[in-house]
């Protein structure tokens, strides 16, 4: 069982490493979408801008998903079986999720707004998908909540494995 766990760990240590290269280039690639948007015309140079902060956006998604791979998996080596800790791995992740479901959603429609009007409808269901993330977001924790005061142990357990993160 042991060599499933250190395997698991080596897993998720790739697997952030993979997220953090692909930030990388997504990052590159917004700069040369942004540089090759200078000197165009009005109109394809907005394009290019709103192009290069969509692909912003996704590289800062994958670089948090790294960092919370990263610190969730690899450093605390935190099994996901308390409350306390659904919720706080699961908060994580909704961050990232529901900021890029909103910042592609705001591209689509600034794209939608000067390409194609006939498909502002789809982006601004981007933003629908987003607040109702949010929404389902925020009754999750408040019921998961109630449940992590049975467990009052399982948060001290928890807290105590910040100070692997701060060393």
């Amino acid at each position: 069982m042991k060599f499933l766990q250190g395997f698991f760990g080596f897993a998720h240590g790739v697997m952030a490493l993979l997220f953090i290269v692909l930030s990388v280039f997504l990052t590159v690639l917004a700069v040369q979408t942004g540089i090759a948007g200078i000197g165009l015309e009005a109109a394809e140079s907005a394009d290019q801008a709103i192009e290069a902060i969509g692909l912003l956006a996704i590289a800062v998604v994958s670089l948090q998903i790294a960092q919370t791979i990263n610190e969730e998996e690899v450093v605390r080596d935190a099994h996901i079986s308390a409350p306390t800790r659904v919720r706080r791995y699961l908060s994580r992740f909704m961050v990232v999720v529901v900021v890029a479901l909103s910042i592609e959603g705001l591209v689509g429609i600034f794209k939608a707004l000067h390409e194609e009007p006939e498909l502002l409808p789809h982006a601004a269901s981007v933003l629908v998908a987003a607040g109702i993330l949010m929404a389902g977001w925020g009754l999750f924790v408040r019921f998961n909540k109630e449940a992590e005061l049975l467990e009052p142990e399982a948060m001290e357990e928890a807290k105590s494995e910040d100070v692997k993160l701060e060393e």
